[in-house]
């Protein structure tokens, strides 16, 4: 019986409580649109209503000074603050009444009045505080808030208060000092304080807070929260070096266990700032030793590191990754050839196939990966791809098409399953098989891969486009010969075969298709004034075509990574998405463009 009481008692209190929200809705709804008699009126019961809750108070005020009813406004308030002496807001309420009727002087009594009867009560300082923050009175709440600073116990209660009205007043130098104030006696707080800063700094604010910062580590060297607050700024910043300095430091002096360096070491990775990712896992490596949790990954990644900061420059020679080859061996012999190092002898033999063009090297470490035991299927199947793709480079094509076959019948409905029959049909291509290598192509052209997806349609296009220009289908099998001798790297004999066609079959309708492979072998080759060439003859001459998209954007490409002509990249980026709209490059075109003018793009 109990129980149903307190069933009938809660289901009444939900009912009132549900019933206040509606009269709330339609009062705000009423003062919207203007209409501030009828919520006056809701106001005023709800504020009998809710145990005088002066949220509904100040909002019928607002509607009686709306109303210009300056009289009755003042009745209510003095009213008020017969009954409750006590609540201090209602002498700020009375305030912002005679300031709006332009009685200055008696609002400042008023406020005066308000701030000496605050002064040593905790409760009265916060609720005026906010009070004169609410009112946009930032000068008066810092006023009444360093009042509450007084208070013996505990002092400096309001420091953030503080901090926070400075930064609402624009005075971010003495928020900062505050925000500063507050941590020192609230270490925990760090956290809190950087997504405020994350928030409200911009570049003159940082450099702000980096000042102070520094005048607070020479006052006081063994508070450790001042040098973390300035490793986090630098890594906001993206200055990893100065970042990492900071962390290091933290790092000896709390005798850490390199964790914070290294998440500074991956953020800078992940950032492409190689040579201060590859300081931050050394630190690990050389102070941490073999028995810290990060070694093995400190280790992996810096390798990792190395390789993409000699890759990143476009500038390189085989030379540059022979130093490279003993630390991966050396990598191998320390920890094994495992499930644990199974995606670092992937990445090693990459580096053997693709840059030193060591395939026997790349095909013996993926041919010992793939049989490892109890590694990941989806090592595996990536393992086999990889390792297919180097058979085919040797012109194994058996080896290649037997491994891209068993990755297709393994994860027929997956990405991978996708990843080797395009590889299948591209085979399929190189061998001259047309008709069933578009039969793969059309499948492909709705895979869950947008990269896959889109290579699908472009070769399915040009199979299409150019097996339909004559009888013969002698120029495609040539072209598609060539094709296998460029990702074979065998670059003279494909200009070999590329030129032929042209000999063989003047003004064929490949002539826009030879260049722009021509183009792609002089990028290889860092012959960058060849491949420009290459790519703007197809702009010029050939722009009705279906690789006039693809050579601007390659053109474009070669002008922002290698040419570091921005301004040019820039024009042709935009001329791609803007002239040729429905390419399948065009969303790329238009995400480059923007990073290339500065906007922020997610």
């Amino acid at each position: 019986m109990r129980r149903v009481g307190l069933l009938v008692v809660f289901s009444f209190f939900t009912f009132l409580l549900s019933a206040q929200k509606n009269k709330q809705s339609l009062a705000n709804q009423y003062y919207n649109s203007g209409e501030y008699e009828k919520a006056a009126g809701i106001y005023s019961d709800l504020y009998e209503q809710a145990s005088r809750n002066f949220y509904y108070f100040n909002k019928y005020i607002d509607c009686l000074l709306a109303l210009e009813e300056f009289d009755k406004a003042s009745d209510e308030i003095r009213l008020e603050i017969e009954l409750r002496p006590k609540e201090i807001q209602l002498y700020t309420t009375l305030g912002n009444m005679l300031e709006r009727q332009g009685k200055d002087d008696e609002a400042e009594k008023e406020y005066v009045r308000a701030i000496e009867a605050a002064s040593g009560n905790m409760a009265g300082i916060s609720k005026l505080g906010s009070s004169f923050v609410t009112l946009k009175k930032y000068d008066l709440a810092i006023e009444v808030y360093k009042k509450g600073m007084e208070i013996p116990n505990p002092r400096d209660m309001f420091s953030y208060n503080i901090a926070d009205t400075y930064r609402r007043k624009g005075d971010i130098k003495n928020a900062i000092t505050y925000y500063i104030r507050n941590l020192k006696n609230n270490p925990k707080n760090i956290l809190s304080l950087k997504n405020t800063m994350s928030r409200v700094l911009d570049e003159d604010g940082r450099e702000e807070l980096k000042i102070q910062l520094y005048d607070e580590i020479q006052t006081d060297p063994e508070n450790n929260q001042f040098p973390e607050l300035l490793q986090w700024i630098f890594e906001q910043e993206r200055d990893y070096d100065k970042a990492l300095r900071q962390a290091r430091s933290i790092d000896r002096r709390m005798e850490e266990n390199g964790k914070r360096v290294f998440d500074i070491a991956e953020s800078a990775r992940i950032d492409k700032s190689y040579d201060a990712a590859i300081k931050g896992y050394q630190y690990i490596i050389d102070t941490k030793g073999q028995n810290s949790s990060y070694y093995f990954e400190s280790k992996k990644n810096m390798l990792l590191a190395r390789k993409n900061a000699i890759v990143q420059n476009y500038d390189y020679s085989k030379s540059d990754f022979l130093p490279l080859v003993n630390e991966y061996d050396s990598f191998l012999v320390e920890f094994g050839r495992n499930t644990q190092t199974a995606w670092l002898m992937m990445d090693y033999s990459r580096l053997q196939a693709t840059y030193l063009e060591n395939l026997d090297a790349a095909i013996g470490l993926l041919e010992e990966l793939k049989d490892l035991k109890g590694i990941n299927k989806y090592t595996r199947a990536n393992a086999k791809i990889s390792l297919a793709d180097y058979y085919l480079m040797g012109g194994e094509i058996w080896e290649s098409t037997l491994l891209y076959s068993q990755v297709d019948k393994e994860f027929k409905e997956e990405l991978l399953g996708e990843k080797a029959r395009y590889r299948n049909a591209m085979l399929s291509y190189y061998n001259g098989d047309f008709e069933w290598a578009q039969e793969q192509f059309d499948i492909l052209k709705a895979a869950t891969s947008k990269l896959i997806s889109n290579d699908a349609i472009d070769m399915s296009v040009f199979i299409m486009d150019n097996m339909g220009l004559d009888t013969t289908d002698v120029p495609l099998k040539m072209f598609a010969q060539a094709d296998l001798f460029i990702f074979q790297n065998q670059y003279d004999k494909a200009f070999i075969k590329l030129d032929s066609i042209i000999t063989v079959f003047p003004e064929h309708g490949l002539e826009d298709d030879i260049l722009y492979k021509k183009g792609q072998i002089y990028t290889k080759q860092k012959k960058y004034d060849l491949a420009v060439t290459a790519f703007q003859s197809i702009i010029d001459n050939f722009n009705e075509e279906i690789r006039c998209d693809n050579a601007i954007f390659e053109l474009a490409s070669l002008y922002e990574n290698q040419l570091q002509d921005l301004e040019k990249a820039e024009a042709l980026y935009k001329l791609l998405f803007i002239d040729f709209s429905n390419s399948t490059l065009a969303v790329d075109a238009r995400k480059k463009y923007r990073t290339l003018r500065g906007d922020d793009v997610q």
